[in-house]
This record gives C-alpha cells, structure tokens and sequence, in this order.
C-alpha cells in the first residue's frame, strides 16, 4: 500500500495571492444529494443523484470529490471528452457509506486500460489495511454485482490518508481533516494558485475537537461545501446523532472561519425543490454568499469575481408568443427591483426574460404576465414565482439575458 506521500512528480510552490486570467480551477458538481438518489419530479431541478463533485486545478488536473451516483455522468462525459484517450484523475473519498460509493462500478473510465486512477480515502477500523480497495471488492462480490473487479481493466493506485495530513496533486495542495460522521469521515482543503475549495460534507456539529478541526479546514476558504441535509429542528430532535448538519451551522461556520462563499450540500432525499428553495432564503438571510448545490453548476475561481453558471435544467414545450410582464425581485447587490419587459421565449417550466437589472442567481422572481390567454378568456394576468438558474450579458450591455424556472 503506497504511503500518504503524493504521487505528484514535483512539489508545487505555495499559492501565491495574484491569479492571471488564464490560472483559473473550476468546480462542476454531478451528483448534490445525500443518502439515497432521487427521481422524484419535485428534486429534478437541484439534481437527484448523489454526492460526486469535479474540481479542475490551474494545472488542469482532474480532481474527483466522491464516488456517488453522480460519477456515472461523469464517467460518460470524459469518454467523449478530448482528453479521453488517457484519463489520470485523482479520486477522494471521504468514507465509505453507500451514497459516496455507490457510482464506483458504473464509472466508465475504470473499464479501459488505458486509463490510469489514484484514490485517496482512509482506514476503516472495521475493513482494516486496504480499506477503499476492499471496498471495491465488496461492491462488486457475488451476488450483488454481475461481473467481479477483474472486469475493470484500468491501472488503479490507493493511497491511504489520515486525519491531519497533506499531500500535494498537481496544481493543488490538500489537507485533509477528521469530521463527525459514524463510522468516519474525512474533510479536504484543496489549495490552488487560484483559490482554496474546502469539501466537508457528512458532519454532524457538536464535537468540540471536530468542531475546531473543520474551522480550521474552512479557515478563508473561497469556496466552503458543507453539509446541509437537515433543518436547524430536525438536528435538534429527530435527527440527532445521524451524522449530518444543517444551512445555519454551515452559516455559522462560514462567519466565523471567513469563507467568501458557503455551498449548501448533501440534501436530505426528502427535500423538493421547494425545500431546498426555502432553506436557501434562510440562509441568504443571515449570509450573502450562500449557493445551493445543484447537478450542472459550474463555479469558477481565479477571475475577477467568481463566475457559476447553473445550467437551464430541462426543455419543456416551447410557445412562440409576445408577452408583457412585470418583473420583480433582488439585484446581485441585494437592492430591489421592479420592470417591464417582454417575454418571447416561454416553456411550461420557465422562460428567458431580459433585464436592465442583473439579479442574483438563484434569487427568486416573481413574475405577473398579461393574460396569454392560457385557459380561457380572462383578463386576470398570470401570477408566477420563479429562480434564477441561468444569467448572461447581452452583447450590447444595455441588457442581461436572465433563465427562470417556474415554482408555481
């Protein structure tokens, strides 16, 4: 078994404070749920697979953050990918509870020789020395699985990690933290010429030596990923010792350790959308920097100001029309807007308006359109209620193209 030594052929100097244009790392997310996937129609919009995040470093190494469900979309973009004729990713698992392992078998890229991986996760006290290797053995033992591990034909490397380590990948130094979760869990702080990403999902608050452990990892982060699966109440009672914590730690940590901006993640299997909507105004409320984890977005650091791109999630039967309709809602500054615009591009599931003003994404609109006629006769305009997923500027300046997705 290799050591807790980077496999990287050459140190990395430490992040230096000026980032040019062209040393950007960028974080997409493929799988944002916690504990089982999802394919309720009320969680297609944040995504129902679960937890698998892609983190590019300015020296454009792939970095894999978890195994979930969401791997398997992952797996199938990088066989289409130009550099898919050698993928050399290095793969962190924060422990070994299904929904983080569950995408293993279906990841693609394990299945051509080709293809080189390293892993990175801990010893299990119950699995003993090869922890994460056992646990590909076991996934795929008769009779849960129809082939065995020798189907996988690519080069595979483990390395083992502990709490309190560092170890460098190209392009990004990590540090890597114990969390409190049952059974184990690791936190990794992933330091870049471009800005620090902090991964800490499945903790549970409450331990004090923990407690400070994850302040430290989150120290200045520019990006925090924290766990946010239950409600302040459902911590409190319900949910108590299942290892997990809720969008107000998250904020409270996000305070006091100085992060720039806090991802909500790992949603509870039994929040909608909605849900998860609401929990993501409660927190903008005690803290401007709060994005909820959903399957597609894009954040990027390194530029001017982080840029994320939440992609329109599904097409639905377009109308082509001419309709009026006030606007109403927040700019990216926080300040209150109201404006009549035009609406020609409208679906059953949301629509592209154009605005003066530039709102937050993931903000919510309300939108009161002219009768467009839909059900009848009546003069009453048609009230809805919609979130940002989708912002950007026009080629005049004059104008931002702005994506909703209708809630109700």
């Amino acid at each position: 078994m290799p050591s807790t030594h980077s496999i990287a052929a050459e140190p990395m100097a430490k992040p230096s404070a000026k980032v040019t244009q062209d040393r950007v790392a960028k974080l997409k997310f493929w799988g944002v749920r916690g504990s089982t996937p999802t394919v309720d129609r009320a969680t297609w919009r944040y995504g129902g697979n679960t937890a698998c995040v892609e983190l590019t470093t300015p020296a454009g190494v792939r970095v894999i953050l978890d195994c979930g469900t969401g791997l398997r979309m992952l797996g199938r973009h990088l066989e289409v990918s130009p550099d898919s004729e050698k993928i050399e990713p290095h793969i962190f698992v924060t422990h070994y509870h299904w929904d983080h392992i569950q995408g293993i078998p279906f990841f693609a890229p394990l299945y051509a020789e080709q293809n080189r991986l390293h892993f990175y996760s801990f010893r299990s006290e119950y699995l003993g020395a090869d922890s994460l290797k056992r646990v590909f053995e076991a996934q795929m033992a008769y009779p849960y699985f129809p082939v065995d591990l020798s189907a996988m034909s690519a080069h595979r490397e483990f390395t083992e990690v502990n709490g309190g380590d560092h170890l460098q990948v190209p392009g990004a130094r990590v540090t890597a933290r114990w969390l409190n979760h049952p059974q184990g869990c690791l936190g990794f702080r992933f330091e870049t010429s471009a800005g620090t990403v902090v991964y800490a999902t499945d903790n549970e608050p409450g331990n004090p030596k923990l407690d400070q452990s994850l302040m430290e990892l989150a120290a200045g982060a520019d990006i925090f990923i924290n766990d946010a699966q239950f409600t302040p109440e459902q911590l409190a009672t319900t949910r108590k010792g299942w290892g997990h914590s809720s969008w107000a730690q998250g904020v409270k940590i996000a305070e006091e350790a100085g992060v720039k901006n806090l991802v909500l993640f790992h949603h509870d299997p039994d929040s909608t959308d909605k849900a998860v909507d609401v929990i993501l105004r409660d927190a903008r409320g005690k803290f401007a920097n709060v994005w909820a984890a959903a399957e597609g977005m894009v954040m990027t650091m390194g530029q001017e100001n982080l840029d994320v791109v939440i992609p329109t999630v599904r097409e639905g039967l377009r109308r082509d029309a001419h309709f009026r309709a006030k606007v109403t809602g927040l700019t990216d500054s926080g300040r209150a807007f109201e404006e009549e615009t035009v609406i020609s591009d409208l679906t059953l599931h949301g629509a592209l308006i154009y605005l003066g003003h530039s709102p937050k994404l993931q903000s919510e609109l309300q939108v009161q359109l002219e009768n467009p006629g839909i059900g009848g006769a009546s003069n009453s305009p048609l009230r809805l209620r919609g979130y940002v997923v989708r912002i950007e500027q026009e080629a005049d300046k004059d104008r931002t193209a702005v994506g909703i997705v209708f809630t109700e």
